[in-house]
């Protein structure tokens, strides 16, 4: 691995802020780090950069403890949200700043630059002034600041976070492309879950200080491992439920679970799609009680009587009207059966 975090604990103001964290980030691989505000995730790349020391644990690259290792010599690059460009010099020497500190012989370092201005999409803009640049072409110029003295490890601190949210789906498969084109190991971290699953090759959830869940996009958004991560993720219809041969009993009634679900008390999701629309009079009674129109379908809140609301995600021209009455059945394929007991604490 080229990056390993061992038993990784950073304590302030009297609480973990990382809690015995463990992870690792195999060569030319693409991680992405996803939680809430204070969810330790900052604190994670700070560290590893060596700009936050750990109380206790190990960060090591290539095998090599890092504790003793000063920033500037631990082969890392890290871009913030901010970019943290130099205003007062132009784009070359904002890319190329780096290289100097390092003494890059100056004919080398141009070329460097010349480099990765045609890499992220700038070619020809070295001298111009940074502040004339609009946020995306910042954002690539941090980019390829970061990227200029060859990084065993890019890190990434929100990068698209101060961008529309346009731009920022059009920016993040462009970097997606980039890494891959160029074999470069990827630490990023991100409140955005969009964001996340379209660069990553692995997710991490955290959780006060811990991981919550790591995967590929795929296993986390099928199977979250908690109410927690379901929620995070932005799914709505989770509950508890009494499992027993087969359905579930919860405040919407019996609902179908996966064959072979344990019996026991459990945490159910209910994906959007599985909340299925029926004629009133099948299934359970509900009032539409909002629309939401998302693109490529309509997200229908509903309200049960005496229950608590559904999602159900709709085809356009199928969607009922707000305030009409329809009946709800579950689809059992839609359905997950949580690891977590209780989502009384699960709340983001």
């Amino acid at each position: 691995m080229l990056l390993s975090l061992r038993d990784a604990t950073v304590r302030l103001g009297g609480r973990s802020v990382l809690d015995a964290v463990g992870l690792a980030v195999a060569e030319h691989e693409i991680v992405c780090v996803l939680g809430p505000s204070g969810s330790g995730k900052s604190t994670l790349l700070r560290a590893v950069a060596g700009l936050q020391p750990l109380d206790s644990g190990q960060v090591l690259l290539d095998g090599r403890d890092q504790a003793a290792v000063p920033v500037h010599r631990r082969e890392v690059g890290l871009m913030f949200q901010d970019h943290q460009l130099f205003p007062q010099r132009d784009v070359a020497g904002n890319v190329g700043f780096g290289l100097r500190v390092r003494g890059t012989a100056k004919g080398e370092r141009a070329a460097r630059v010349d480099e990765l201005l045609e890499l992220v999409g700038l070619p020809g803009a070295g001298r111009r002034a940074v502040a004339a640049l609009s946020g995306g072409e910042q954002q690539r110029v941090a980019l390829a600041r970061a990227l200029a003295p060859r990084p065993r490890l890019l890190m990434l601190d929100e990068p698209l976070g101060q961008l529309d949210r346009t731009l920022r789906e059009r920016l993040v498969v462009e970097l997606r492309e980039l890494f891959g084109r160029l074999g470069t190991t990827v630490l990023a971290v991100t409140h955005d879950q969009g964001e996340a699953f379209a660069l990553a090759d692995r997710v991490v959830v955290m959780r006060d200080g811990r991981i919550a869940q790591s995967g590929t996009p795929l296993e986390v958004w099928q199977r979250p491992a908690d109410a927690f991560v379901a929620r995070f993720l932005g799914f709505e219809n989770v509950v508890e439920a009494s499992v027993d041969d087969g359905t579930a009993s919860t405040p919407w009634g019996r609902v179908p679970v996966p064959r072979g679900t344990p019996r026991g008390t459990r945490a159910l999701l209910v994906r959007p799609a599985g909340v299925r629309l029926v004629p009133v009079g099948e299934g359970l009674r509900c009032t539409v009680a909002a629309r939401t129109f998302k693109g490529t379908h309509v997200a229908v809140r509903l309200q049960p009587e005496d229950a608590p609301s559904l999602e159900a995600a709709c085809p356009l021209r199928s969607a009922p009207a707000t305030g009409e009455e329809v009946g709800v059945v579950f689809d059992a394929a839609e359905v997950v059966v949580l690891g977590e007991a209780s989502v009384r604490a699960a709340a983001v």
